[in-house]
């Protein structure tokens, strides 16, 4: 939340948690073009929402939450998920597709979780479709 007054700040640690947050999502959309999915925007913000990619296939507008964790001291990365993460996640979703035309009954929130080995090594995705609960007639 206050990442960007840290990196302002100089602090190193935010800025390589911002790298690591921007390679997760770079990772998160090779993964998902190679799977048939169309990236139609990349950390899409509104007030009150942000999403980190939404993509498309076969008629169903996704939203994507990507989570990324080079160490499992604070949880795994699909437990970094939390109810106001989705809320946010959500809303974005909702708000990208009334913009565009898509119909709220074909939106969909999937979480893409990478967690990186402790000794090093290329990180273990897991894609979760339909992840976050919609509420469909909002």
């Amino acid at each position: 939340m206050w990442s960007w007054l840290l990196r302002v700040l100089g602090l190193p640690w935010a800025r390589s948690r911002d790298r690591t947050a921007r390679e997760g999502e770079r990772l998160a959309g090779r993964y998902l073009e190679s799977h048939g999915y169309r990236i139609l925007a990349r950390n899409f913000r509104i007030r009150g929402g942000e999403a980190d990619l939404l993509v498309e296939k076969e008629g169903w507008l996704v939203v994507v939450e990507v989570k990324t964790r080079r160490s499992s001291r604070f949880g795994s990365a699909l437990e970094a998920v939390t109810s106001e993460k989705a809320r946010r996640v959500l809303r974005a979703g909702r708000a990208f597709a009334r913009r565009k035309g898509f119909s709220l009954a074909r939106l969909r929130a999937d979480v893409v979780a990478l967690d990186y080995p402790e000794g090093g090594g290329a990180p273990r995705l897991t894609h979760i479709q339909d992840a976050l609960p919609l509420d469909r007639g909002r």
